[in-house]
């Protein structure tokens, strides 16, 4: 909107709120606005391609519009293209394109046998339309685009699409949400490994390469912790449900099933494994339980307190069909005559219109909307099921729940997936009733639940080896028994379970702001680039601490590319203090083994503060060291006890929750001002901040 600075409604702070919704304004936030400065100071050193690496639900398209703006402003480009590998992605980002951009520039979907495009400065398409019948060579010429963006770039660009991106000349830019950090070296002498990611090792390594980041810095990243921390985006509750089935699959053993010989013989013991499940393994009893703990556990709508919109993961479409069944059959008993088989949708290639089903999912009209509440117009069907349609690239930010109802073994897509539910949402903008919005208040989206029954979470947590071939995940010990009644197996060796199937446990775990493993690789690219560093190597080798701090501090911390921060590198590191640049450096060239927790400092502090202690003092207040280190822990950590203290206003710990009047009493006089001495005197207080 050109001149909206001008505006009535702009200058008036009572009504500028609604101005910028009415006119649907869109302002770049402070990342956004550096991932563009970056683009610029990437082109000034003489660079033509550059690659941002940003989070789910950070706003790539948004930041794409303001470099396609910049490049068509400034004259570095006359014409955009705008690739995709998927055609629900090529309507989303037209449109996009149109709403942020319609007052500069045209922006269309590229058909055959139209000219259309030529009279657009942006074009959007999918690889796949250019790659059919060589159209990008017969009907394009490599001069035809100035700026060519890949959108997810490692999968648009892979394989045959590649010759599409390179025909054309000019500058080039890469947008993904795949963090790269845990894929960074693929062993070219076992190509025989069995590892799935193989590919996407080679794919991920090479899409680098492509756009001139061999280093593996991306020209500009923002990672899932930088939204989390910056309030944009928002961590999973994660729910660790897995029947006894499942466990079973999961275990060292698998589900052994006995295999009866011929002629009575003794027979062996055929076993399966969670990367069976609905391939050669299935059990309508362990499905059907899916869908209950779904159901019984998952968030409600805030306003209309509806089951929240939800995506389920299946193994395969035939998979997606069962449980969008199970969940439509449980829906019309928990909720009578409200859905009538409306409640869960298929989401697969196979169904007729089911990419028009994800866009009206995300507008709020899939089979219907203001089944529970008129004026509040949410999608009457509650639930997706999906295989890989809604993986990548779908924006959906009043998604409450994800259920992964199928094991999976690629960060990537792990990535993605964990991606759908990350996005901040406001619920009143469904809500259209001034009375009714003014009695609920403001309802924001806080949460998500991420329902895991093939402890994936765990996997990528606690068991992933970045850098170390697959070992698929498999907890404890476990045995089946094949003489279940109903029990088949099928003509191609396929166990059909027809017995029952229970919930083992549930266990629900917020994540905090340190993110997942997959999401701390932040540090482990700061390691890299440290030990990479040959100055920096040889003043740590000769104790130079000094001169190396003022290194780093120069030289890598607060840099457009990738703005490693003191803050950012603690954040990443999961350590509850704060870190100093000496420590970091020590724990990269392993000097010290880990980074000790505030707790851990606390104790070693005490112990050398009980050590600097006269003998007989202490051992008259042998009965009080507990309240001493007590005392000790509190006043090194806690800036208002300190206040208390230092202006004798003793009274206030009668109302002071973290340490009591009780508390202080328990002390020894002596001790009482011995203790703070020393900590003034001796411990640094701002690694406990």
């Amino acid at each position: 909107m050109p001149g909206y600075a001008t505006e009535a409604g702009w200058n008036n702070a009572g009504e500028r709120d609604a101005f910028i919704q009415k006119n649907r304004l869109r302002f770049l936030r402070d990342y956004q606005k550096r991932a563009v400065q970056a683009i610029q100071d990437a082109v000034a050193e003489g660079h033509s391609r550059f690659l941002f690496e940003m989070a789910t639900g950070t706003g790539k398209t948004l930041t794409a519009a303001s470099v396609i703006k910049l490049f068509l402003r400034t004259g570095n480009a006359r014409r955009v293209l705008f690739l995709v590998d998927r055609l629900e992605l090529e309507d989303q980002a037209n449109k996009a394109f149109v709403a942020y951009l319609k007052n500069d520039y045209t922006s269309v979907i590229y058909k055959e046998r139209r000219d259309e495009w030529r009279k657009a400065e942006i074009v959007v398409t999918t690889v796949q339309s250019l790659l059919f019948n060589d159209k990008y060579r017969r009907l394009f010429s490599p001069t035809d685009f100035d700026l060519v963006i890949s959108d997810e770039a490692h999968r648009s660009i892979g394989g045959n699409a590649r010759a599409v991106f390179e025909y054309f000349v000019g500058y080039k830019l890469g947008l993904t949400a795949t963090p790269r950090d845990y894929l960074k070296k693929f062993d070219a002498s076992k190509p025989s490994t069995r590892d799935p990611r193989e590919a996407e090792r080679r794919l991920l390594l090479d899409t680098y390469r492509t756009f001139g980041c061999e280093s593996g810095q991306p020209t500009f990243r923002y990672s899932l912790l930088d939204g989390v921390r910056e309030g944009f985006l928002i961590n999973p509750v994660v729910v660790d449900a897995r029947t006894d089935i499942t466990t079973q699959l999961l275990s060292d053993k698998g589900y052994a099933v006995a295999n009866g010989g011929e002629g009575g013989e003794e027979g062996s013991e055929d076993s399966f494994f969670q990367k069976d499940f609905e391939k050669k393994f299935f059990s309508e009893s362990t499905n059907r339980i899916f869908c209950q703990t779904v159901l019984n556990n998952g968030l409600r709508d805030p306003i209309s307190h509806e089951f929240g919109k939800s995506i389920v993961f299946a193994v395969s479409q035939n998979h997606a069909a069962k449980l969008t069944q199970l969940l439509n059959e449980l829906a019309d008993v928990i909720w009578p005559d409200k859905y009538q088989s409306d409640f869960a949708v298929q989401v697969t290639s196979l169904i007729p219109d089911a990419q028009q089903y994800t866009i009206n999912f995300t507008n709020n009209n899939l089979l219907g909307s203001a089944n529970f509440l008129e004026a509040y117009k949410t999608s009457k069907a509650r639930v997706c099921v999906t295989v890989g349609m809604m993986t990548t690239g779908y924006d959906c930010p009043d998604i409450l729940n994800l259920a992964l109802m199928r094991p999976v073994f690629s960060p990537s897509d792990f990535v993605q997936i964990k991606g759908r539910g990350t996005r901040k949402h406001g619920f009143l903008e469904q809500l259209f009733d001034k009375q009714l919005k003014a009695q609920i208040g403001r309802q924001e989206k806080s949460q998500f639940k991420f329902f895991d029954f093939f402890a994936n979470c765990e996997y990528f947590e606690e068991k992933f080896d970045y850098d170390q071939v697959l070992k698929l995940p498999r907890l404890g010990t476990g045995e089946g028994n094949g003489e279940v009644g109903g029990t088949t197996i099928g003509p191609n060796g396929e166990y059909i379970h027809g017995g029952p199937d229970n919930i083992h446990q549930v266990r629900e775990e917020a994540v905090g702001p340190q993110g997942m493993k997959i999401d701390r690789m932040f540090f482990e690219g700061f390691e890299n680039v440290v030990k990479a560093d040959p100055i920096l190597q040889r003043q740590v080798d000769n104790e130079q601490w000094d001169q190396a701090i003022d290194y780093v501090t120069t030289h890598l911390l607060d840099k457009p590319a990738e703005y490693y921060t003191l803050d950012k590198l603690r954040r990443a590191a999961g350590v509850d203090r704060r870190l100093t640049l000496r420590e970091i450096l020590e724990k990269i060239f392993g000097l010290i083994p880990y980074f000790k927790g505030k707790d851990e400092l606390l104790e070693d502090e005490f112990q050398k503060f009980l050590l600097d202690q006269p003998p007989e003092a202490l051992s008259q207040h042998a009965e009080a060291v507990v309240a001493m280190k007590y005392f000790f822990k509190a006043y090194a950590t806690d800036g208002h006890l300190r206040d208390i203290l230092e202006k004798k206003r003793l009274t206030d710990l009668n109302v002071n929750p973290a340490f009591s009047m009780a508390d202080f009493k328990a002390v020894p006089q002596e001790w009482r001002e011995r203790i703070p001495e020393y900590v003034k005197d001796y411990v640094s207080l701002n690694q406990f901040m």
